[in-house]
């Protein structure tokens, strides 16, 4: 990880990350939808993340390599909403330090938890989710925020059995700054 850096997002950042997006959704070919597959993140819901510091980019010098999204469900509900890295530079602990910037900040901010959505059968999604500490929310504790995230991407074509809702929880001696 010393040739890379994950620092917030700037504007000028943003240009480079759908070509991370649609890179690293190959990966998922057999476990969603060519539609999905396909889809990148709208360029305003970037710019509009790194404004308001919901946007992290890992950096190899000056060029972006990958990135996690969050988006804010309620004021109090920060969820994971995309985590891209490229596949060029994969295996190297860019994903872990993207999940753990993010979860350090939803403590610093005195979240009481962040939350995210993946697949459960995909070897490099569930598991590594849990080994950094997010544990699985059972469909019928959802909140109503995350039972939308669920029902929009069953709209999607991302079939809620083969996804699983999980939860960081945010250590309780966090306070906000």
């Amino acid at each position: 990880m010393s040739e890379y850096s994950i620092v917030p997002a700037q504007e000028c950042h943003v240009a480079a990350l759908a070509e991370i997006e649609l890179a690293a959704a190959q990966l998922l070919i057999g476990y969603a939808p060519h539609s999905v597959l396909s889809e990148a993140t709208a360029r305003t819901v970037l710019v509009e993340a790194a404004h308001d510091g919901h946007l992290w980019v890992a950096l190899s010098g000056d060029t972006p390599v990958g990135f996690a999204l969050v988006e804010m469900l309620a004021p109090d509900l920060p969820h994971l909403q995309e985590i891209d890295v490229h596949p060029a530079h994969g295996r190297r602990g860019i994903g872990t330090a993207l999940v753990r910037a993010v979860c350090a900040w939803s403590t610093g901010n005195g979240y009481p938890q962040l939350t995210l959505t993946t697949f459960r059968a995909v070897r490099w999604n569930m598991p590594f989710y849990s080994r950094l500490g997010f544990v699985e929310i059972p469909p019928d504790k959802l909140p109503p925020q995350l039972a939308a995230v669920v029902a929009q991407e069953a709209a999607r074509g991302l079939l809620p059995t083969a996804r699983v809702v999980m939860a960081y929880r945010c250590p309780a001696t966090a306070t906000a700054p």
